[in-house]
């Protein structure tokens, strides 16, 4: 079992979880040929499950990353009873043919007996990734009118958001808005695989 230990997630959800954090350090080492910054970083179990995940289309990483997941939420966080349904958080390249935070939430989904809503939240434009933005308020105006929900599907329901790395928690917060405002759900959590050390 991938060792875990939990970041409380501030946000507009009921509560949210990053099992660990995503990186220990990150020791700059130069530029390469190109002019750019190459850095030696060090990674945390998880995180380097997601680095494999998310990077380097590394399969394999879903099974232990998921399962570190259903044991928190079993025996640590304690709410599978409360929740209705799980909900992926959708990719920003929707053109990729693999997308690692839908396969985790598909597992989690099967494992954990809890119904997969993955065409209740519909995202109705493509937005550019926001890694590289640090500014607040970009973030915000990219992600606005976004995402929409099909409200009877959630609608007084207790959902479970899942991601994989949480930076500056825009998206997560977005689609938390929108599944109050919009789609009248009950509750929402939030759970994500790893946390960057910033908020950016």
């Amino acid at each position: 079992m991938v060792s875990v230990k939990p970041i409380v997630l501030v946000g507009c959800w009921e509560k949210g979880y990053a099992l660990d954090i995503h990186t220990i350090s990150s020791q700059y080492i130069g530029d390469n040929e190109y002019g750019h910054p190459q850095y030696k970083t060090k990674y945390t179990e998880l995180g380097e499950l997601v680095l494999k995940l998310k990077y380097r289309n590394d399969k394999s990483a879903i099974y232990p990353i998921e399962e570190a997941m259903r044991y928190f939420l079993k025996n640590t966080w304690k709410i599978l009873e409360e929740i209705h349904y799980i909900i992926p958080t959708p990719p920003s390249n929707t053109d990729r043919e693999f997308q690692p935070v839908i396969e985790i939430a598909t597992l989690l989904s099967k494992n954990m007996s809890i119904p997969l809503c993955t065409d209740s939240l519909i995202k109705k434009k493509a937005t550019k990734e926001l890694k590289d933005i640090v500014n607040p308020e970009t973030r915000k105006e990219i992600l606005k009118d976004a995402f929409s929900i099909d409200t009877k599907l959630v609608v007084g329901k207790n959902i479970l958001l899942v991601d994989d790395l949480f930076r500056s928690g825009a998206t997560l917060q977005t689609i938390t808005e929108v599944l109050y405002n919009e789609g009248k759900a009950k509750k929402v959590y939030v759970i994500t695989a790893t946390k960057t050390r910033s908020n950016r």
